[in-house]
């Protein structure tokens, strides 16, 4: 039987190219996902809501997982990534460098994306902090959010998948964060998401809270979990 054309591409790839693929595509189907239904939900003046902005990227993500899983680990977020670097799931440097490049590539054409299909409203989608709350409890949450998904991450990593079910939880885990915490920090989770629409809308004021408690929150988790996978 021939082998169909994908196969015979992904042959000739390294490790590390289908890496940066996976995590190029992936990453662009959350982008647009999550910045796409803050953008859908401000052209209907808000009437979608928090279920819609929230339910979003939990597909996004899920269906990101079940696709890439197997071949990237389906990060699609360099907070992700820099915790996957301290558990030991990535080894090299190089491989570093492949990831923080396909997640912040695959965000910015999303990014586009979402500009020429779909709309500019809302900054393009951007992460926006409610400053009615103190600085220190913004920063905070942002933290928790992130820590709460790379904690969930990493079950699903050490458990193998938790049954199938790792998409579903871990796209959940995204949309719970959203729907719970947004109000308060925008709960981002992911730098590059933040980073894409913020860099093309040219509003760039928020994006060193999502550049910082992000990287903050998954790291402490991975510490945390690092001596668990060393261990097994």
């Amino acid at each position: 039987m021939q082998q169909s054309l994908i196969s015979k591409i992904s042959k000739n790839l390294t490790e590390n190219q289908k890496k940066f693929i996976a995590e190029f595509i992936g990453t662009f189907i959350v982008v647009v996902l999550a910045t796409g239904s803050v953008v859908i939900d401000a052209k209907f003046n808000g009437i979608l809501g928090i279920p819609f902005i929230a339910f979003a990227p939990f597909v996004g993500v899920a269906i990101g997982i079940y696709l890439f899983g197997k071949i990237s680990m389906a990060h699609f977020n360099p907070a992700v990534t820099v915790g996957f670097f301290i558990t030991k799931h990535i080894t090299t440097k190089i491989q570093l460098v492949y990831y923080f490049a396909a997640e912040i590539l695959g965000a910015l054409l999303g990014s586009l994306f979402v500009k020429y299909f779909i709309g500019t409203q809302a900054n393009l989608g951007a992460n926006a902090p409610n400053y009615v709350y103190p600085l220190p409890v913004i920063f905070g949450i942002e933290i928790l959010a992130s820590a709460l998904l790379m904690g969930v991450i990493l079950i699903v990593v050490y458990t193998k998948g938790l049954k199938g079910f790792g998409g579903i939880v871990i796209g959940g885990m995204v949309g719970l964060d959203i729907f719970f915490l947004a109000f308060i920090s925008g709960a981002s989770m992911n730098p590059a998401r933040s980073l894409a629409p913020a860099l093309l809308s040219g509003v760039l004021t928020n994006l060193w809270l999502y550049w910082t408690a992000t990287f903050v929150g998954t790291s402490l988790i991975a510490l945390i979990f690092r001596k668990k996978f060393m261990q097994s």
